[in-house]
């Protein structure tokens, strides 16, 4: 069973946010001033458990899912999350299991991690100055810990992870070729992503962001680059670098929405499922599951749900969106 939504989109993808804690304080994410010391962070019984998750994910492939995404907060806080790992590496139809991580942990997890079945790594890297990496992560963990845990993954395996690297107006912005030289020089693939307004807390503004069209004539200029075919379910534009050094890609939210693509549903560490990045409310699968329905009754609630969808908030964006409420990054892992 495939269900379609209401503008015929399949449901393809599941990010699933194992935890809503993380050891940074990224200030496009989890600003220090708004999650703070008193921060009212979920307690053990109201996460997910990694059999409730295992369940949940048997039932998404069932309806089509193919794509898996464990996401936070910051994931590797999440304890022994290895054998979650194993748990849903063994579910069938699940082909690509990935995750997303500010990356200090994985010089301890990346050997188990790799061991457990993950397949794919994306790491989160907005700058090469320690400085400022400091004052973007809003920690005083290295960046060193950082480039540490890239090359951990590496070692233990994985592919060099992929990069991530949110961009700001006046922040980050003129290191656009370092950090490109970087990925070129280490085999990865960089991702530019505009930045987003997504929940309320991290003070975004139109003016902040820096277009994709704007970085790629920045990156054509030094390194020539051709695109590569569009991947109709990917969110990421895809151009080679024409030397043969790698591949780069921009997420384009806010100047190219790629909603009418969007086939993502996203499972917060509480069991809300939220069918959009910039959601207000989310379904409560948790009380659904520990009530005791069965896995037909949670197919067929799921199915519902989705056929239901009409999210397209980024091809909507405008004044008399900005004060709408939206879920937090923190909350559901971007």
């Amino acid at each position: 069973m495939d269900p379609l939504d209401s503008l015929g989109r399949p449901l393809k993808a599941l990010r699933i946010s194992v935890t809503d804690r993380c050891n940074f304080r990224c200030t496009y994410c989890m600003p220090s001033e708004a999650f703070g010391p008193d921060y009212p962070f979920l307690p053990r019984e109201a996460v997910l458990t990694f059999e409730e998750i295992t369940r949940l994910v048997r039932i998404f492939a069932n309806l089509g899912v193919t794509k898996v995404r464990l996401t936070g907060g910051e994931p590797l806080l999440r304890r022994e999350l290895p054998i979650l790992v194993r748990m849903l590496a063994e579910v069938p139809g699940i082909g690509d299991l990935a995750l997303t991580t500010n990356g200090v942990l994985l010089p301890e997890l990346a050997p188990a991690l790799h061991a457990a079945g993950l397949k794919r790594l994306t790491v989160s890297l907005d700058t090469l100055r320690p400085d400022r990496f400091r004052a973007i992560s809003g920690t005083d963990v290295p960046l060193s810990r950082v480039l540490d845990g890239l090359v951990a993954a590496h070692t233990a395996g994985f592919d060099p992870p992929k990069l991530n690297c949110v961009l700001q107006r006046g922040v980050n912005d003129d290191e656009i070729l370092p950090l490109a030289a970087y990925a070129r020089e280490h085999g990865h693939a960089l991702r530019f992503i505009e930045f987003m307004d997504v929940g309320t807390t991290n003070g975004w503004q139109l003016d902040s962001v820096v277009p994709a069209a704007e970085v790629r004539r920045i990156l054509h200029a030094e390194w020539p680059l051709e695109p590569i075919a569009a991947d109709q379910a990917g969110v990421a534009s895809r151009w080679r670098y024409a030397d043969g050094s790698g591949e780069v890609g921009f997420i384009a939210s806010v100047t190219a929405p790629f909603c009418a693509n969007c086939d993502r549903a996203r499972l917060a560490a509480d069991g809300h499922l939220y069918t959009c990045l910039f959601a207000e409310k989310g379904l409560d699968l948790k009380a659904f599951l520990r009530a005791g329905h069965g896995d037909a009754d949670l197919a067929a609630l799921l199915a519902s749900h989705w056929k239901r969808r009409a999210d397209r908030y980024s091809e909507l964006r405008s004044a008399a969106t900005a004060g709408l409420p939206r879920v937090e990054m923190s909350r559901i892992g971007g």
